[in-house]
């Protein structure tokens, strides 16, 4: 019997997200199989997968109780501790042959010989981007994530990585031995939701850009590129998905540029409300400096949205031909990779034909059972 445990980190931190998708999607999905047991000790947890979860077959594949996110930091460290500490009670309660965490943690790894220790790393963005990860302290000391996920490596028997790419990087900066490495690809949900419902309130046609804007996001660079390109500016809008309000200086720089008020729109919403924008957008942007995998590529291809998206890291790995690639550091060869699709229907109709084929290579059925074989192997 192969019986799993997953931590409680990334569910204490993380409402919604690409990593904390992962671990609930490969979890509930081999509580459904034959011959495995699976626990989330989660404790004490905020993310909103968790909290829809509805049992099937297996009761009890959560162990803990949803809290509301106070976003307040002291708060969160207190629930951290807890969390921390109610899990290696539990853990010694449950018998388990495969631990994986779910984000990187240092220290004393368990002393049981028979546990092996997972993890997945998502990415090197922290090694390879560390100017955009100062603390923010008047030390402007560095962020602490790249030691322990170095730890948290080096004390893994399998380590699962999410895309050719990252296992590249993961060798080249921290010297791993390959043979400890499997590749194991996303899969994507967003399609669950999916409608035909239009995004209301929003002005058409659309850009779409969606997630996280700052550092490595390489959103500046997108704005300059949408501003400087009057067919763009014209006659499209940019809708921003999630990542928070403008801030002062995101407002700034669209004043900067000449961009009217409304131009530029941020919005927030559920999955549905997610999966109704890449359903009715002109296209999806991704201008990203870096990625180790990039879930919302799979998400637009899913959802027949055509892609256009920066030709670096294990963004090609992910889209194959069925995107348009330009260099995310010229802002001028974003405006051209984006009109070559906006303004032509053909090539568009083009990328959906390829995305629908494209997207066939990726299910969370597959990236299940291909985990469940780096399990395997371990005992």
């Amino acid at each position: 019997m192969l019986r799993v445990i997953y931590d409680h980190q990334v569910f204490s931190w993380q409402k919604y997200g690409g990593i904390s998708r992962y671990i609930y999607e490969v979890a509930t999905h081999l509580a459904q199989s034959e011959n495995i047991e699976v626990k989330i000790l989660a404790i004490a947890y905020v993310n909103e997968y968790l909290k829809s979860y509805k049992s099937d077959n297996k009761s009890n594949l959560i162990v803990g109780f949803p809290i509301p996110d106070t976003n307040k930091k002291r708060i969160n460290e207190l629930v951290g501790k807890f969390n921390q500490g109610v899990s290696a009670i539990w853990l010694k309660k449950y018998p388990h042959n495969i631990l994986h965490q779910t984000y990187y943690s240092s220290g004393k790894r368990i002393s049981d010989p028979q546990v092996k220790v997972v993890i997945t790393v998502h990415d090197m963005i922290h090694e390879k981007f560390s100017q955009f990860f100062k603390s923010k302290n008047i030390f402007n000391a560095q962020d602490k994530t790249s030691l322990i996920k170095k730890e948290a490596v080096q004390q893994a028997d399998g380590i699962i990585c999410v895309s050719e790419n990252t296992k590249k990087d993961l060798i080249e900066i921290l010297n791993v031995e390959p043979s400890k490495i499997s590749v194991v690809y996303h899969g994507y949900s967003l399609n669950t939701y999916s409608s035909d419902t239009v995004a209301p309130n929003l002005p058409h046609p659309y850009i779409l850009y969606v997630g996280e804007r700052g550092g490595y996001k390489n959103f500046n660079t997108l704005l300059q590129a949408y501003a400087h390109a009057s067919q763009l500016r014209n006659n499209f809008h940019l809708v921003c998905f999630g990542g928070g309000v403008f801030d002062p200086q995101e407002l700034n720089q669209i004043s900067i540029l000449g961009l009217p008020e409304g131009k530029v729109i941020q919005v927030s919403g559920d999955d549905n409300f997610l999966a109704n924008l890449y359903q009715n957008a002109a296209l999806f942007v991704y201008p990203s400096l870096y990625e180790g995998f990039g879930m919302p590529l799979l998400e637009a291809m899913a959802l027949k949205c055509p892609v256009a998206c920066s030709n670096t890291s294990s963004i090609p790995e992910v889209v194959g031909e069925a995107a348009e690639l330009f260099d995310p550091n010229e802002p001028d060869n974003i405006a051209e990779a984006l009109q070559k699709i906006l303004f032509s229907t053909e090539k568009a109709e083009k990328l959906v034909q390829l995305s629908t084929e494209r997207i066939k290579l990726f299910s969370w059925e597959t990236c299940a059972e291909k985990t469940k074989k780096v399990y395997l192997s371990l005992l």
